[in-house]
């Protein structure tokens, strides 16, 4: 395998737009075009745009992608039955544990397209090809295409404003978590930041001109520093932060994406969720607001009465509450008040189910 650093079709123009680029993953990313702050809030308040062309995009094909799908997967994708529709999923090991979360697009009974995560590309797709033989599925990565997600409140508007007249209808009348293949764009409404908006996906040959004309639109472009912030505000996991292979989605706040029900239904892990589940899981995963001052940072310990409660698993600095907050994983206890232990002090912090912020109103008492 090569060591050598890669690229999107974008990074020109992350260059061309003074980015500072950062090393993520083995990918050459910009962190911020100037301000973290300004863009985070662009996309809060107006209309922001991310280069996510650094995400792997899987389409499985056969007569039986159905079936594999529903046995790999955590969450059932007998749910979906609208080409286009979507679902958030979990893809889990044998013990129950988080091998990745991923969105899975249902196009028609014998084609659906997944998306993983970039960290977890190499895992992902050996996992996938390991049960995809015993179903005769065949996995094509599609490394041919990039992707970008426009999000905020103005972004349908102005990503429709490029478009011509019949897509930008179709688009505009586009149903959250439903996708549409246009002649060119496998367009999506979903995304990883709390406001509504789009992923797009394009050949590498389109991208650079859709960037174009959505910075023309009025569309800010985004590093992945606001990214970070923004999805930690909406209370969204990162992989392996958040949760990993020894993650139990019952134990991180993801127990709504497990469908247990058909109860005939087999799926990797089932037995694992079904034995946590019955014996009581005895973690949760709650949204920290610092009350004092410092800032909450992955690692940290949680406290309660002097005596360790938990840790914390993704923390920052809150652009929209102007606070520091963090998810963490702490004992199912833990009330409504903790401490974190920052360089050694005790700091108060309370305690919330997550989100933060969704569609631009805070949704916690500060």
């Amino acid at each position: 395998m090569s060591n050598l650093i890669k690229t999107t079709a974008l990074n020109e123009h992350h260059r061309a737009a003074g980015a500072r680029m950062v090393d993520f993953g083995g990918w050459d990313m910009p962190i911020h075009y100037g301000s973290q702050i300004e863009e985070h809030h662009a996309v809060r308040q107006d209309a922001g745009m991310f280069d996510v062309s650094h995400m792997t995009v899987v389409d499985l094909t056969g007569a039986r992608t159905a079936e594999l799908l529903r046995y790999l997967l955590a969450n059932d994708v007998a749910k979906l039955k609208t080409p286009g529709k979507a679902l958030y999923s979990c893809m889990l090991n044998e013990r129950g544990g988080v091998i990745d979360d991923l969105i899975v697009y249902y196009l028609d009974n014998e084609f659906f397209r997944v998306v993983v995560n970039a960290a977890t590309r190499d895992k992902d797709l050996a996992w996938i090809e390991q049960q995809a033989g015993a179903f005769e599925v065949v996995m094509r990565e599609r490394d041919d295409l990039a992707m970008l997600a426009v999000q905020g409140p103005n972004g349908r508007e102005k990503l429709a404003s490029t478009l011509d007249t019949a897509a930008r209808e179709q688009v505009l009348a586009l149903k959250p978590f439903t996708a549409l293949q246009l002649d060119e764009e496998f367009v999506a409404r979903t995304g990883y930041t709390g406001e509504d908006g789009f992923e797009v996906i394009v050949s590498h040959e389109a991208i650079g001109q859709l960037w174009d004309a959505l910075v023309a639109a009025g569309v800010r472009p985004c590093g992945l520093g606001a990214r970070d912030t923004l999805r930690l505000e909406a209370g969204m996991h990162l992989y392996g932060q958040d949760m990993d292979e020894e993650t139990l989605p019952l134990a991180c706040g993801l127990a709504w994406t497990v469908a247990f029900e058909p109860t005939e239904r087999n799926f990797i892990g089932r037995a694992a969720l079904e034995s946590a589940r019955d014996a009581g899981v005895d973690t949760r995963l709650v949204a920290l607001l610092l009350e004092g001052r410092g800032v909450i940072r992955a690692g940290q310990q949680v406290m309660v009465d002097g005596e360790v409660a938990g840790v914390v698993t993704s923390g920052t600095f809150s652009p929209t509450l102007k606070r520091a907050i963090g998810l963490a994983q702490v004992s199912a206890a833990v009330g409504d008040s903790c401490s974190v232990d920052i360089r050694g002090k005790a700091v108060e912090a309370s305690v919330h189910n997550p989100p933060f912020v969704r569609h631009g109103k805070i949704k916690i008492s500060v």
